[in-house]
């Protein structure tokens, strides 16, 4: 496929803040970026004024959605159904995608048996690779702390690698493959959406990559959001996800057991 002939990016936005503006010039302007299809799941009257004057200027590479906040998932599942683009590429509103990763991202999904998803390198403005981006498989251990989940301090690898699961702030996927996945999950609202459909990838018989040659600079944490709703909605997540891959009722039960700690686990973290 190499860089496929059609690539939608989806973004969903809620009270992102002046990045916001960065991430959009930035894939209006990527050749490799066939469309724009914008989730607005909330922003303030003059961002949405904005938005408005940003998709005029796309000249018909761009559409908004005004959306009443049902979630990332959804948001993204929305946005999917707008376009008819071989290939979606999700990306956070405050990611700054560098020039030819769709190309890379692209070329990795060439070598992935469906249903695959492929992650690229995302990095802070010092350069260095942030947290999360390449994982491992997501175990009762590690949202406990016990084990190691996220890769950034290993080696980067030459080239694509399998993984458990990368971003949900910065990937691609065939549209096939997504619309044989069921898209997002919506019954997660923010949080762990991306881990699910990593799982549920690697269930079907696919596969996930890390692309460390396709890259977006992430700067993180931009959306006009109280902390303490975001770990909420983690710990909700994190409880969704390990009653949803459970197997037997031993591992059921065990779930149960963790999940009153692993609210604890991710206050004691932050």
């Amino acid at each position: 496929m190499n860089t496929p002939a059609q690539t939608a990016a989806l973004v969903v936005t809620y009270h992102t803040g002046p990045r916001l503006a960065e991430c959009l010039y930035a894939l209006k302007a990527d050749p490799e970026i066939s469309e724009i299809v914008i989730a607005d799941n909330g922003n303030p009257p003059d961002v949405q004024a904005w938005l408005e004057g940003f998709v005029t200027g796309c000249a018909g590479r761009a559409k908004r959605l005004q959306l009443d906040n049902p979630g990332f998932g959804a948001a993204v599942n929305r946005a999917a159904k707008e376009t008819a683009a071989e290939c979606l590429l999700v990306i956070n509103p405050d990611c700054v995608i560098r020039r030819g990763s769709v190309g890379q991202l692209a070329a990795a999904l060439d070598e992935a048996p469906a249903p695959a998803i492929v992650g690229g390198r995302i990095f802070g403005i010092d350069g260095r690779e942030q947290r999360g981006a390449r994982r491992n498989t997501l175990t009762l251990s590690v949202a406990l702390g016990l084990s190691r989940w996220t890769l950034e301090n290993d080696p980067p690898p030459s080239g694509p690698v399998s993984v458990g699961a990368i971003s949900g702030a910065f990937f691609l996927m065939r549209r096939a493959d997504f619309e044989q996945l069921g898209g997002f999950d919506e019954g997660y609202f923010l949080h762990v959406e991306d881990v699910d459909l990593c799982c549920r990838a690697i269930e079907a018989g696919g596969r996930v990559l890390y692309q460390p040659l396709a890259g977006a600079l992430h700067y993180t944490s931009t959306s006009d959001v109280p902390s303490a709703f975001v770990q909420q909605q983690k710990a909700r997540s994190l409880a969704r996800y390990f009653r949803k891959f459970a197997r037997g009722p031993g591992e059921r039960a065990m779930v149960e057991l963790a999940v009153p700690f692993i609210g604890l686990a991710l206050r004691l973290r932050s």
